[in-house]
């Protein structure tokens, strides 16, 4: 949306998948998990590249640079219609790498659908020189952290 923030498109994005998947659910009384991720590089927005080229576009962009990737959660209870939201950003500094690199990643690694271009969970993270998060499961995609917090909220022990 026009001067949003990438934080904030984040957790719109996030809160829109769990009403989504509420309407979809067709249970009265579930939680519904809804997550989104925008990779932000001195404010602007890196969605999901979508095309090979954009994505080398997007690579290009952040080598050598800081980029912080905003993991927004939402949780929705639709007996109550109680929405939890949080964001958990994940500051990551690229490596210095080649052009060469950038192809031979993304020649092997279906990143097309990942914010920024840079999946870490696979040979993404050969592009990563470092990372700082409260929640090291954030940069996946899914804040488990956080996760586990907003259930135990709702009254369900992950662990019981």
């Amino acid at each position: 949306m026009p001067g949003e923030s990438c934080e904030d498109t984040a957790v719109r994005l996030a809160v829109e998948k769990a009403r989504a998947g509420a309407g979809r659910s067709g249970l009265p009384d579930a939680l519904v998990i809804g997550s989104d991720q925008v990779a932000d590089l001195d404010g602007v927005a890196l969605g999901k590249p979508g095309t090979f080229e954009r994505a080398v576009a997007q690579l290009q962009s952040m080598r050598a640079r800081k980029v912080i990737f905003h993991t927004a959660l939402a949780l929705l209870d639709i007996r109550s219609g109680r929405l939890q939201q949080a964001v958990v950003p994940t500051t990551v500094t690229m490596r210095n790498y080649t052009d060469n690199a950038i192809h031979f990643y993304l020649n092997r690694e279906n990143a097309l659908d990942c914010a920024g271009s840079a999946k870490s969970e696979g040979l993404g993270s050969a592009l990563i020189e470092s990372m700082a998060s409260d929640d090291p499961s954030a940069l996946v995609g899914l804040p488990l952290l956080s996760l586990v917090t907003m259930l135990q909220r709702e009254g369900i022990e992950v662990l019981s």
